[in-house]
This record gives structure tokens, C-alpha cells and sequence, in this order.
């Protein structure tokens, strides 16, 4: 059993689950060694490990850059989607069932990306971002086909405040019939941050509703910021 597995087991899931029910996303501190992150970052230069690079700019998307990974992932990436996915699952499946949706997700993330691949999306979606200063992401929500897991994580591989100023992670949520709410969240380096990849159930007066998500960046006054984004489910392309 690996070292990220196995930290992962210790951490608090019920806290986690409460929290991603409550306000749509948690923070699970100290998930990544430093050392892990120094690598990480490294490995951004390497075009072996990825399938596709993309320039935020010239997609209207902010400003920086991205690069998705191909199968197979790194081993830490895999053992991190598998090991989450479990714990996450459950409360995925709770929320669809308040809310009335005709949706199951399976137990385990293998069951998961087979069902994708049955419907066509077998690109993987796990991505590691870079931004310079001045860099940013406009807010938006990681859907990528028909078959989508309705959480994902984000892996801070830069320490705030001291390798970058700004850059703070932003969710929105847009609240029917009322202005909408941005929770500005800055991790420490190592930290990982679950949330919701487009809505999460809130109870009203008359049941459960929607409330509608989206995440982005802030603008970095300096420095550098790297992030591990990783999305559950798998893309077409």
C-alpha cells in the first residue's frame, strides 16, 4: 500500500462529506509531502506524461496554462482518484436521490471509467495547471460528456504567500431568485480542496433545490502557482 493511500485512510471523510453537503466544497489539509509537490511541478516540463497542452488565452479561458494527462497515469495520481472516489461516492449518490435525479454512481472509480468508456469518454481528465503573474481562470464548471462524477478535487502544489501572491481559489454559487454567493478559499501547499463540479442540493422551505457552481482563479500579483486538478470521470476528447 503506497503512502498516499494510506494517508488518505486517516483523514476525516464523515468531516469532509458534512462540509461538501453544507457549503459545497472541503479542505483536507496536508495530503501531499512537499517533496511530492516538488515533483509534480518538475514534471510539468516533460511532454511524455500528457496528451494535450492548452493556452487559457487563446481559448478566452484566462490566462495560462494547462496539460492533461494520458493514460496511464502516475501511480500517485491513480492510487489518489481511487482511494477518494469511495469515500465521495456516497454523498454523490445521497444528492442525486434528494434532489430527484435518476442517477447511480457505482462504488468504486474502475466502475466509473468503464461506464465512460462505454459511452465514448476515454480521455483522462486529470490536469496540472500553471500560472505566471497576471494569470488567472475564468469561472466555469468541468463537464467534458453525458457520463460526469458531480465532485472533484484540486491538489495545491505551491505554498500561498510565499511562492505567489493573489491566485485564490474562487466558488461561486448562484442561488435562484436571490444574488449570488463567491467563497474565496486559499489552501496551503499540500492541502486538497473537494468540490462540487456544478450543483449541490440546499434545503428550502419546500424540499431540496439546485444551487448552480462554479470555480476559477483570481488574478496572481506574483509569483508561480501549480495545481493538481483532478476530475473523476473521462472525457471524449
Amino acid at each position: 500500500m503506497s503512502n498516499i493511500i494510506k494517508r488518505l485512510q486517516t483523514k476525516d471523510w464523515q468531516k469532509a462529506a458534512e462540509s461538501l453537503t453544507e457549503k459545497g466544497y472541503a479542505v483536507i489539509e496536508e495530503v501531499l509531502a512537499p517533496e511530492e509537490c516538488k515533483e509534480l511541478i518538475a514534471a510539468y516540463q516533460s511532454d511524455d506524461d500528457y496528451r494535450k497542452t492548452i493556452s487559457m488565452e487563446r481559448y478566452r479561458f484566462g490566462m495560462g496554462e494547462y496539460k492533461y494527462f494520458q493514460y496511464p497515469l502516475p501511480q500517485l495520481i491513480t492510487d489518489i482518484r481511487e482511494t477518494v472516489y469511495p469515500y465521495i461516492a456516497p454523498v454523490a449518490n445521497q444528492w442525486m436521490k434528494v434532489l430527484n435525479i435518476d442517477k447511480h454512481f457505482p462504488a468504486t472509480h474502475q466502475e466509473l471509467k468503464a461506464l465512460c468508456h462505454q459511452h465514448g469518454q476515454t480521455k483522462p481528465t486529470v490536469l496540472i495547471l500553471r500560472y505566471g503573474e497576471g494569470g488567472f481562470n475564468t469561472l466555469h464548471q468541468d463537464l467534458y460528456g453525458d457520463i460526469y462524477f458531480p465532485m472533484q478535487l484540486v491538489l495545491f502544489l505551491n505554498e500561498a504567500d510565499e511562492d505567489y501572491t493573489g491566485g485564490e481559489f474562487v466558488l461561486t454559487e448562484s442561488i435562484p431568485r436571490a444574488q449570488s454567493k463567491a467563497n474565496v478559499l486559499k489552501p496551503k501547499r499540500g492541502d486538497m480542496l473537494l468540490f462540487t463540479t456544478n450543483f449541490r442540493p440546499v434545503k428550502g422551505s419546500k424540499g431540496y433545490y439546485r444551487v448552480s457552481m462554479k470555480h476559477g482563479v483570481s488574478p496572481l500579483h506574483s509569483g508561480n502557482r501549480h495545481t493538481l486538478g483532478i476530475i473523476f470521470h473521462d472525457a471524449l476528447s
